[in-house]
């Protein structure tokens, strides 16, 4: 069996938990500055149609009594190695996807023990943060990740093994892994609605909705998922990037970020002894085409100094010419474990990548 966890409203219900005089408030969680987006919001707010990725000022227009609290990354970070730890004490595999989400490998247990096991760890969570978390308890992860949404919040929601196509049948078609809003517009002119369509498509008519990958997502719609939890899953990049409140022009105050991000991007490498070899930068201009550059380091480095060495160079090869920039970003990838041994920066023809 597989769970999947969810902290309930994680960042606003860190700001809750410190702060009593917010419980039972609308309460959203973002940034100061005019383009500023909700981060997270309290269940309290969601009514008024305040979410996740809603621009602050749209909503403070749908919920004029809205508290803004500023956010804190470092407290997140904190709490959430918390629980992971609790959840590590557990023994069993965990596949985090987040600071707040997580999948967790049960192994062999039975519905009741699964059941038991994801109890006592709410139960542990709750005591020792204060924060309440939503799990869905499956056979596969697409099964537990819906159960976990469906039962928020402070909720736990077991589907038992063979009851997963009469569970799944009543959904929408877009609740399955892979189908995006475009798809699911496609598919219900084409008359598939719910999940239940999904399963009983015959094989000419789901490879012309989905092409080769239809008999994936059919099997999904009947409930069968053979992905497995995994917990050893490796950091593929790191970044930061930042989005201005008035579009940049100027090239020196593009430059002064990508230093601050690149300081940023050496901390994270040297919390997860890391170092990188390919440095690269993201651009969206004012008309939001977004772009970027890339560059590959002869030695894996995770000094700042050099990553922002390179980032500059892809800053050069950018060649923005004054244009009008709204955000700006700095990635490194090819991350390696350890520190580099040399000092040399760039790779006689350094990769640049569009």
């Amino acid at each position: 069996m597989i769970a999947h966890f969810d902290v309930d409203a994680f960042y606003a219900s860190v700001a809750i938990r410190d702060d009593p005089s917010l419980r039972g408030k609308p309460v959203a969680i973002a940034g100061s500055s005019r383009r500023a987006v909700v981060l997270t919001a309290s269940y309290e707010a969601r009514p008024y149609g305040v979410r996740s990725a809603v621009p602050l000022y749209r909503a403070l227009e749908l919920c004029p009594h809205l508290i803004v609290v500023a956010p804190d990354m470092a407290k997140y970070k904190a709490v959430s190695r918390q629980i992971f730890d609790i959840v590590a004490e557990r023994g069993y595999p965990v596949e985090a996807l987040s600071l707040d989400e997580a999948f967790i490998d049960l192994g062999e247990a039975g519905s009741e023990t699964a059941v038991a096991e994801v109890v006592k760890l709410r139960t542990d969570v709750l005591a020792r943060t204060g924060l309440t978390i939503s799990v869905g308890i499956a056979t596969g992860k697409m099964i537990a990740k819906i159960a976990s949404d469906q039962c928020k919040p402070n909720g736990m929601l077991a589907v038992p093994p063979g009851d997963e196509r009469a569970f799944l049948a009543p959904l929408p078609a877009g609740r399955l892994w892979g189908i995006g809003p475009k798809t699911q517009a496609r598919l219900a002119q084409a008359g598939v609605t719910t999940i239940a369509d999904v399963a009983t498509l015959d094989d000419a008519r789901a490879r012309a909705l989905f092409g080769s990958w239809f008999d994936n997502v059919r099997e999904l719609a009947r409930g069968v998922d053979r992905r497995r939890v995994e917990p050893d899953r490796e950091t593929k990049s790191i970044s930061s990037e930042e989005t201005f409140e008035f579009d940049v022009r100027d090239e020196a105050r593009l430059r002064e970020v990508l230093r601050e991000q690149a300081f940023d991007v050496a901390r994270k490498l040297e919390l997860e002894d890391l170092s990188a070899a390919t440095v690269g930068i993201k651009i969206k201009r004012a008309d939001f085409r977004v772009f970027g550059r890339q560059t590959r380091l002869a030695v894996p480095t995770r000094d700042a100094e050099r990553i922002f060495a390179a980032a500059g160079h892809c800053l050069t090869r950018a060649a923005l010419n004054g244009a009008p920039v709204r955000l700006l970003g700095l990635r490194v990838g090819s991350l390696v474990a350890g520190m580099e041994k040399q000092t040399s920066l760039f790779e006689a023809a350094p990769q640049i990548v569009s």
